[in-house]
């Protein structure tokens, strides 16, 4: 008998079988969801096609306003109006303004859980594979489809496993085990691939580490980036959820078409240096490197866990006198936590711009977009040219706790000399 990788198992649950790599399969869905800047399209086609007016499931779609929100023009606040409309007029769960982020969201509010297919007008939809789901972008005519009929076609991707092998050294967090693997095969190196990640350093990896490493799994090109779904998968939904998930995870030596190891106690703070996120170095080839704003926050980096380094070494410091810090958690839970645990008062106390649940800065579309030449060090996802402003600008990508050190210092900085005693990253933070 064949044995099974993750990926394989969650289309056996689905179609009864195990469908071979390559071939085109359509699996009935468990959550269909699309934002603002993404909704527009998907409602043009449903309007457009009869077959396609009617919705399969209200109650497993949800609609997000995350990208420009608070709309920053008229034509953003009219796509809003629509999307509400939308919403009412279909039973449609919407998260309106200020809700958060949707990668955020569908994990705060549950509607995400081991063993689900999952699409998403986004590509950063695979941060779903943190919870052992099978998540995925989609485009907006796909959604449209998704949304009216509940299922979708898949081609089912060949699965890759990436062991994490050992202990990470207590400054390494998930961005810096990810942009270390991006480097390592490139913005093309797993291009439609079930990307697996698996060995004993999972232990050591959060819940919140898991979503960033999930999260940027398709900017080396991978249809899926999955977790199993293990012992910390099942204390988080217990804990944030009060929910019993069930373990899944891939056989013992399941067949792989590839298999990679990193080992994680030999990292270091990386950075993803402009113009692409493979152009990956450790933080002292780029150290001393002048910045004008630093972010923290997004789909990517906008959790607590993320937020608590950054608290850890803004405490009791400044950002940079002529540095702009825009601290932004990606969604009101995330922050409601911090305002209770008094992280928001840190990070005001040190100087930074405090919003919450919003893509503004990421995307270019408001709340800290980026001038001619200027320098920007960032928690997000990508930093291609123009991603965040002027295309003359750039960006370096990096963990929380690196865009921390750099806000103090006002030049991309090392971490470590900040970080003292317990992990950065802490799979039982409550």
């Amino acid at each position: 008998m064949k044995r099974l990788s993750l990926s394989e198992k969650l289309f056996q649950r689905k179609l009864g079988r195990v469908p071979s790599p390559g071939e085109i399969v359509v699996v009935e869905l468990d959550l269909v969801y699309a934002h603002d800047g993404t909704f527009t399209l998907a409602y043009e086609v449903m309007s457009k096609v009869e077959q396609l007016r009617r919705i399969a499931d209200p109650s497993k779609i949800a609609l997000f306003i995350d990208h420009a929100a608070p709309a920053p023009t008229v034509a953003a606040a009219i796509v809003h109006q629509a999307m509400r409309e939308f919403a009412r007029k279909n039973g449609v769960r919407l998260y309106d303004v200020g809700v958060g982020i949707s990668h955020q969201v569908v994990a705060d509010e549950a509607l995400i859980r081991p063993g689900y297919f999952v699409v998403g007008a986004d590509s950063h939809t695979v941060t779903g594979g943190a919870f052992a789901a099978f998540a995925t972008g989609i485009g907006s005519t796909d959604a449209a489809v998704a949304m009216a009929t509940g299922k979708l076609w898949f081609r089912v991707p060949e699965p890759v496993a990436i062991n994490l092998a050992g202990r990470p050294p207590a400054y390494i967090m998930g961005k810096d085990i990810v942009l270390n693997i991006i480097g390592s095969v490139g913005s093309d190196g797993m291009i439609y691939k079930a990307v697996e990640f698996q060995g004993d350093g999972l232990s050591y990896i959060s819940m919140d580490s898991r979503m960033t490493i999930s999260n940027m799994a398709v900017e080396m090109g991978a249809k899926v980036g999955l977790f199993p779904s293990d012992a910390i998968t099942k204390s988080w939904f217990m804990r944030e959820h009060e929910i019993r998930v069930e373990e899944l995870a891939p056989d013992p030596q399941a067949e792989y078409s590839d298999e990679l190891t990193y080992e994680l106690e030999r990292l270091e703070p990386m950075v993803a240096a402009p113009p692409n996120v493979d152009n990956v170095k450790v933080v002292s080839e780029v150290e001393g490197t002048e910045v004008d704003q630093v972010f923290i926050g997004s789909c990517t980096n906008g959790r607590y866990e993320d937020f608590i380094a950054a608290a850890r070494i803004l405490k009791g410091r400044k950002v940079k006198e002529g540095v702009r810090c825009i601290a932004i958690p990606a969604s009101r839970k995330v922050y409601e936590k911090m305002l209770r645990n008094g992280i928001v008062n840190i990070l005001l106390e040190s100087g930074c711009y405090v919003a919450y649940g919003t893509c503004g800065p990421c995307i270019g579309a408001h709340l800290g977009i980026l001038g001619e030449n200027e320098v920007a060090i960032s928690t997000t996802n990508r930093n291609f040219t123009g991603r965040m402003g002027h295309k003359t600008s750039k960006i370096y990508l990096a963990s929380p706790a690196t865009a921390a050190a750099t806000a103090v210092e006002g030049k991309i900085s090392d971490p470590r000399k900040y970080v003292k005693g317990e992990p950065l990253m802490a799979p039982n933070l409550a």
